[in-house]
């Protein structure tokens, strides 16, 4: 996949909600996901900012330790799931999510995670280390969406 610039939309004027989800449609249409979420991590839970493709998602906050995103969270690392359904931390998101991917977003300074980016797919073994490599790229790029949440 082709490294992407995000540099005209986190530069804009806009509010950080519209921004996340430019963003999260850029990667989707890059990648060509199914659905793009954009979460912020805060000290106890993990909330969605915005989400392109799909609708929201059924659980738009959980704990910080529950789900594939939790997960990604306390490994501090892309979490790849391709059989979704049989994942014992799968939190369901939408019937038909087959494969999810899940990049935590680092802040820049410190190496805490603020952020994650959940990406899915209706197929079953759908992610390669070639989305992760491509993830990971678009979340150092957007990393400054987290400086402030607002």
């Amino acid at each position: 996949m082709e490294k992407i610039s995000f540099a005209d939309i986190l530069q804009s004027d806009r509010p950080r909600k519209e921004k996340a989800k430019l963003i999260a449609d850029k990667i989707r249409l890059a990648g060509n996901y199914s659905w793009v979420g954009l979460y912020d991590v805060k000290e106890s839970e993990i909330s969605i900012i915005s989400c392109a493709g799909r609708t929201e998602p059924v659980f738009t906050s959980f704990p910080k330790d529950k789900g594939l995103n939790g997960k990604a969270v306390i490994q501090k690392k892309t979490v790849i799931v391709n059989d979704a359904k049989s994942d014992e931390d799968y939190l369901l998101t939408f019937t038909n999510t087959e494969s999810e991917i899940i990049v935590p977003v680092f802040s820049e300074n410190n190496g805490t995670i603020t952020g994650t980016i959940d990406a899915e797919s209706e197929t079953k073994n759908a992610f390669s280390k070639e989305d992760a490599a491509f993830l990971e790229e678009c979340a150092a790029a957007i990393r400054s969406l987290w400086r402030t949440n607002n």
